[in-house]
């Protein structure tokens, strides 16, 4: 799963000191007053199932309906995580595989329309999905999720090139947009998480954002 079990974000800060005041941070976040949370993590798992995502591309086919199918061949899901189908309107994916997705599409259909359909559900396209990565890395910028995984802020860091030797990664800094439009950030251990193998590592979201500072000296 995400790194959040909850619609807040709440992010697990291993190791850290109290985390800089909000003022602080919206000043190098350019955002006004965040809202600074603590959260559970979630251990890494780049072989779990994969979650479909707004902007996913999906092919739908149920057994022996082809004037169904010729409508279902490009179904994208909206930034609600939902989807229009014939018929039976709007289904809700959010936090869905595209195995539980067809049993969804599945269990709509059989409720008025289709005795037992057997229902098949394609991901065609991926969203692209990526995260901004900047300060004392290599290779600042842009770093994109694996198809069908998660990415780690260990991952993440490792894909961005990894961290300069100026780098302090005890006080690494993640920003995110929540659903309600706050914005949340808090300070992660990433030196710790690394020298445990990268166990129990925060799981990103898509466009969050890391900061990885210079260290004081």
């Amino acid at each position: 799963m995400s790194l959040l079990s909850t619609p807040r974000f709440l992010v697990l800060a291993i190791g850290l000191a109290a985390a800089s005041t909000g003022a602080a941070l919206a000043a190098e976040a350019g955002e006004a007053a965040p809202r600074v949370g603590r959260a559970e993590s979630a251990p890494a798992a780049p072989d779990r199932e994969y979650l479909l995502q707004p902007q996913d591309l999906l092919r739908i086919f149920i057994f022996q309906h082809d004037d169904l199918n010729k409508q279902m061949e490009a179904v994208r899901v909206s930034d609600t995580h939902t989807i229009s189908l014939p018929l039976v309107n709007t289904i809700d994916l959010r936090g869905r595989t595209a195995r539980q997705a067809e049993d969804v599409i599945r269990a709509a259909y059989d409720r008025d329309y289709l005795v037992n359909p057997q229902v098949s559900v394609i991901v065609v396209k991926y969203a692209e999905r990526s995260v901004n990565v900047v300060g004392q890395v290599n290779n600042a910028g842009r770093v994109l999720f694996p198809q069908e995984k998660g990415l780690t802020i260990v991952e993440a860091i490792a894909l961005a090139g990894g961290q300069t030797r100026l780098a302090d990664l005890k006080k690494v800094r993640l920003t995110r947009k929540a659903a309600d439009g706050e914005t949340l950030v808090e300070e992660i251990d990433v030196d710790a998480l690394m020298k445990r193998g990268g166990r129990d590592a925060v799981q990103l979201q898509r466009d969050d954002v890391l900061f990885v500072p210079e260290r004081a000296f």
